[in-house]
């Protein structure tokens, strides 16, 4: 009870109570009759603004400095304690009942004052008991508002804290979510990416099994078509050794295959130019070109090629490549060629026949005239240089039926003028031909300059009929040196 809590403060003001009894403090009946009842939340906020806490924290505060600081930190008067006791009573039991309490002895003058001071409180509410109750402490102790101003400090230290570790914490939340979807993000992307690539994989090894059964077939018509002769060619290089004639004849092979390839790519793209000229020709309204004019006749016929080209890339079993020429002529096979590094013992060999080895000079074009034999079916040829490289064409010429078929001698060198391009045959019989038209020559080999000096080249080429094959060694373009070339040329059956 309030006697035992209280009686340290109590019995510090004994000796106060007849002198300082009729002190009158105002009674609460009396105070809700002079003054307008207060507003319950206007009351809330005004203990919430003047100290930082709510009505219930500030009370507590204050009646747990009261029970330690009492009679230590601070000492109210008499009256002050009878009434900071008298407010707690009415906090915590409510108003005076004299039925509900126990009688106190006439003698106990304590007692009876702190109850007389309770009763005075008359029906007074609790929460302005708390209010009267810090009140009445602030006003008697001076230390009570540093006390609850350290206390607000820790409380809004704590808050700090707390707002912080909520922040920490939703923080850590917001990370782990974050790196939550970032790692569903990624094994999602992982997982398309593997299926692209799985996809892609699956993609090119389709594509690498329909290029490998088409490079087998085209190989298959390639090797059935030139068996022959390759075999008959690895039998004269190698005719004691088959090992080496069927690895010979597998480089041929693959060498032609790729020769097939590379033409069918020029033929496709030639045939693409055609049509874009003949597009511009249409969009400009050029007329024609002249029709005796060479480019003109290999133009004629682009339709007829591109579409022959087209079928020959669809359909690959024939496997044949065409050289342009008039429409109506006889057609002429692409030619096959190939290198080989035994240039040391090829030269070794040309050199025993003095007629294998020939000198071109500086600027000169030297061509080779091979007629085609009754016999054979297919042209061979091999060739090397010393030290330089040199330039290769093969044409063929066809005989002039106007003026009657002449005898050709095999391996007929002629040379040709560097600044009219003419043959000396040719430049003195230019008048003398003038009525007559010169022989229709197809090219089989466009002139280019090859690394002859540091492989063999060769080549074979099937009769288109019967006529004259040129072999051109060109060295026009070099102004200084001669360059020595070994060749042999022969036939099969």
């Amino acid at each position: 009870m309030a006697t035992e809590e209280f009686g340290a403060a109590g019995s510090n003001g004994l000796g106060q109570v007849s002198e300082n009894n009729n002190t009158e403090f105002p009674a609460a009946g009396s105070e809700n009759e002079e003054a307008p009842e207060k507003d319950e939340d206007q009351k809330e906020w005004n203990m919430e603004k003047n100290w930082g806490f709510s009505l219930e924290e500030i009370f507590g505060l204050a009646l747990k400095f009261f029970k330690e600081m009492n009679g230590k930190a601070f000492n109210p008067t008499y009256e002050e304690n009878l009434r900071l006791v008298a407010l707690h009573k009415q906090i915590s039991l409510g108003p005076y009942n004299p039925n509900a309490c126990p009688e106190v002895g006439f003698f106990d003058v304590l007692g009876n004052d702190r109850r007389k001071e309770w009763a005075r409180l008359g029906s007074m509410a609790k929460e302005d008991a708390m209010e009267d109750f810090v009140k009445l402490l602030n006003s008697c102790c001076s230390l009570f508002s540093p006390y609850v101003t350290s206390h607000k400090i820790e409380k809004e230290e704590q808050e700090r804290r707390l707002r912080e570790e909520e922040e920490r914490l939703r923080a850590e939340r917001e990370e782990q979510e974050r790196q939550k979807q970032e790692e569903e993000q990624r094994q999602r992307e992982e997982e398309e990416r593997r299926k692209q690539e799985e996809e892609e994989r699956r993609k090119q090894e389709a594509d690498r099994l329909i290029m490998v059964e088409q490079k087998q077939q085209i190989m298959a018509a390639l090797n059935a078509q030139t068996a022959v002769q390759f075999q008959q060619y690895a039998q004269r290089q190698f005719p004691d050794s088959p090992e080496q004639q069927q690895l010979l004849i597998q480089q041929l092979q693959e060498q032609h295959f790729q020769q097939y390839i590379q033409q069918a790519y020029q033929v496709q793209q030639k045939a693409l130019q055609r049509q874009q000229d003949s597009a511009i020709r249409q969009t400009a309204q050029l007329p024609p070109p002249h029709s005796n004019d060479p480019a003109s006749v290999k133009n004629t016929s682009s339709q007829s090629d591109s579409s022959q080209s087209q079928e020959h890339e669809a359909n690959p079993k024939p496997c044949h490549l065409f050289i342009d020429g008039k429409p109506g002529d006889v057609a002429i096979l692409a030619p096959s060629m190939w290198t080989r590094p035994q240039i040391k013992e090829f030269k070794e060999k040309m050199v025993q026949d003095a007629e294998s080895v020939i000198t071109v000079g500086r600027g000169e074009v030297l061509t080779v005239r091979v007629p085609t034999h009754e016999d054979g079916t297919y042209l061979f040829w091999e060739f090397a240089t010393d030290y330089y490289d040199i330039g290769f064409g093969l044409y063929f010429e066809w005989p002039n039926t106007a003026n009657g078929t002449s005898t050709e001698k095999t391996g007929e060198l002629v040379s040709e003028n560097q600044e009219t391009g003419q043959t000396e045959e040719e430049k003195g019989n230019s008048e003398s031909q003038t009525g007559s038209s010169l022989p229709h020559v197809n090219e089989v080999v466009p002139v280019f300059r090859r690394d002859s000096h540091e492989e063999v080249y060769a080549g074979s080429h099937q009769y288109p009929g019967h006529g004259v094959y040129l072999l051109k060694f060109d060295n026009s373009y070099s102004l200084w040196r001669s360059k020595v070339v070994y060749y042999r040329v022969y036939y099969t059956r």
